[in-house]
């Protein structure tokens, strides 16, 4: 395995500062600095951008992002038995490193956000979803120019999954109405220390310059009652919403006897602004989570 720099080898990081893969925190180690800057690749050229890392534990997709030439890379690291092998990172590479030793879902990561910026991350398992949904939920247009985050295979298959598909569901929605979103690496369990039991794909989602305009929240409202009950048709599944149902679907311009893995991303923002009767007049850009 060639180095990508002139640190030493991740091993003996990890085995030097005692850093055991811990499950309660969700880690899985990327060891192979060849993957490593593969996944800074992906997120595209680095130079003059700012790169927030969510979770980079023993730094190794870290060294990958530093060497493919981003200008700062901010490491957002909860684990404190981290913080010397990162700060040896940081040591190697003068001012381009930034570590905050924080819970990344109690983090203002907008703020941190400087010129260009993305967000590039082996996402801890446990907090991957929520981080995602935060990102897609927040104002738009983003803070971030693209997101290329790391996921079990179930739930990257599940974010970029297009309508008819067996992955197709809330999920989905969110982030094809709001990204253009695609798999652009796929990864075995015998990639990482310790291997988890399922495979990992890389999913890289860059923002949409105006979504279809919607309010959020009825969204969320509408795709819930429509997946809450997936195999019933529209007529009986969106009677949880209250109101007149055959109406509301009319107005949507849908079929009463349509399942929800049928109707497209359009189809639920229009049953969206039907519930709202707002016609979708909102801009997108002045959606956030506050509705």
């Amino acid at each position: 395995m060639a180095q990508i720099d002139d640190l030493p080898p991740l091993r003996e990081v990890i085995r030097r500062h005692g850093l055991d893969a811990r499950k309660s925190l969700g880690q899985n180690f990327l060891l192979d600095l060849n993957l490593t800057a593969r996944i800074a690749r992906a997120s595209g050229r680095l130079e003059g951008a700012t790169v927030i890392e969510v979770g980079p534990g023993p730094g190794g997709l870290t060294r990958g992002l530093l060497a493919e030439g981003a200008k700062k890379v901010i490491a957002i690291e909860k684990d404190r038995r981290c913080m010397p092998a990162l700060e040896e990172i940081a040591a190697a590479y003068p001012g381009r490193l930034e570590i905050i030793e924080d819970d990344a879902l109690s983090v203002d990561m907008a703020a941190l956000a400087d010129g260009p910026t993305r967000i590039v991350a082996n996402l801890p398992y446990n907090v991957a979803t929520p981080l995602l949904t935060g990102w897609l939920e927040g104002p738009w247009p983003p803070f971030w120019d693209s997101l290329t985050l790391m996921f079990q295979k179930e739930v990257a298959e599940r974010i970029v999954a297009r309508t008819g598909d067996k992955a197709y569901g809330r999920l989905a929605i969110l982030a094809g109405w709001r990204t253009h979103s695609e798999i652009v690496l796929n990864l075995p369990p015998q990639a990482f220390t310790p291997p988890p039991k399922v495979s990992s794909a890389v999913v890289q989602l860059v923002p949409r310059a105006e979504p279809l305009a919607c309010d959020i929240k009825t969204l969320a409202r509408v795709t819930a009652a429509a997946f809450g009950q997936r195999r019933k048709m529209l007529r009986a599944a969106l009677k949880s919403l209250g109101g007149d149902t055959a109406a509301l679907i009319e107005n949507a311009g849908l079929m009463p006897t349509a399942r929800a893995e049928e109707i497209p991303i359009e189809g639920f923002v229009a049953l969206a602004n039907a519930l709202d009767g707002e016609g979708g007049q909102t801009p997108a850009s002045s959606l956030s989570t506050s509705g």
